[in-house]
């Protein structure tokens, strides 16, 4: 008797399964108090997105390209891909490094910053922190180049105002827990903004976060995405979201920009790339968890895929230490 038809869920819950990905890591943040006038220089942070929260006063953010923005007391702003940037009082204060700028380090995670001339005073909380899940990436990569949110201008953001009242608090007052609690909400904020734009932004039509809201490539990647050992084929996909073998793969190539088999290899690719980075076990045994039958069958897509047998991937990772678990995206001073 032929089994049920498997329960996908619906295309909106598919983004919501990515959101559930968005697990910050390698996070450090500065509450930093800046006197007019200031202005710091920040690198680029590759692999790394940055957190902004104006807490009081108001500063300008400056990034190559692109006229400055105005960001004042309430804001969130996020710098997705690491760009480098400057953040200054005013357009004629002079820059810092960052690196250069002496710190109060609180803990492993969290530090104070007090620098300027003496004037105005801004308040800010800024955190480095990055993704690692696949998941969290692809998502991450279609985001723009800055995405901003004014709470005190958008009647619709309460859950931004009062996070961010709440963080300035505990930003202002380092209360027993409180690093702990900023982090919480930091991660909170990031997500929230990031579903604000997918609510708003043209661009968030588009490509692989159009892909997961199409009723059946979208069920197609839900089944890669949570069982990337089966040994899938463009037939049985097809056959799972109930269209031609043919029709399915010109749509999923069209609207993922790939072909399904390549995204598939791709998928298990990343995902074994960090299970290596973050365990010990034998290749043989990661080679059969992301559904591959031999350890050579591994060894070649994964040499394809980064240019590298999957050891060197794990020597770098014990190379690196702590590093490489968690803290690689947040540079030390």
């Amino acid at each position: 008797m032929p089994s049920a038809p498997r329960p996908f869920p619906a295309p909106a819950d598919l983004l919501g399964e990515t959101l559930h990905l968005l697990r910050l890591t390698g996070t450090l943040y500065c509450r930093a108090e800046l006197t007019a006038p200031w202005g710091v220089d920040v690198p680029a942070l590759d692999g790394s997105m940055t957190l902004l929260v104006v807490t009081a006063g108001r500063c300008l953010l400056e990034i190559d390209g692109a006229g400055p923005l105005l960001l004042r007391q309430g804001s969130l702003t996020l710098i997705p891909h690491g760009t480098p940037h400057r953040l200054r009082s005013g357009p004629d204060a002079d820059t810092e490094p960052l690196f250069d700028i002496p710190v109060e380090q609180v803990s492993e995670c969290y530090e104070i910053m007090r620098h300027g001339g003496g004037g105005d005073l801004t308040h800010a909380t800024y955190g480095v922190v990055r993704f690692d899940h696949v998941a969290a990436q692809r998502l991450v990569a279609q985001l723009p180049e800055v995405l901003h949110i004014d709470a005190w201008d958008d009647d619709a953001a309460n859950w931004l105002n009062s996070t961010l009242r709440l963080i300035s608090r505990e930003a202002l007052a380092l209360r027993p827990g409180g690093e702990t609690v900023i982090t919480r909400l930091a991660d909170i904020l990031v997500i929230q903004a990031i579903r604000s734009w997918l609510d708003s932004a043209p661009e968030a039509n588009q490509g692989w976060l159009a892909a997961l809201r199409d009723e059946q490539v979208g069920r197609a990647l839900t089944l890669i995405h949570r069982a990337p050992e089966r040994q899938w084929s463009v037939a049985a996909l097809a056959q799972e979201v109930g269209m031609s073998r043919s029709a399915f793969s010109a749509r999923f190539t069209d609207l993922v920009g790939e072909s399904a088999m390549r995204y598939l290899t791709h998928w298990r690719m990343q995902l074994a790339r960090m299970h290596l980075r973050r365990t010990p076990e034998p290749l043989s045994a990661v080679a059969r968890r992301f559904g591959y039958q031999s350890e050579a069958a591994f060894c070649r897509a994964f040499k394809r895929t980064f240019g590298v047998p999957p050891g060197n991937a794990r020597q770098a990772a014990d190379d690196a230490g702590p590093a490489a678990r968690g803290w690689d995206g947040a540079p030390t001073r």
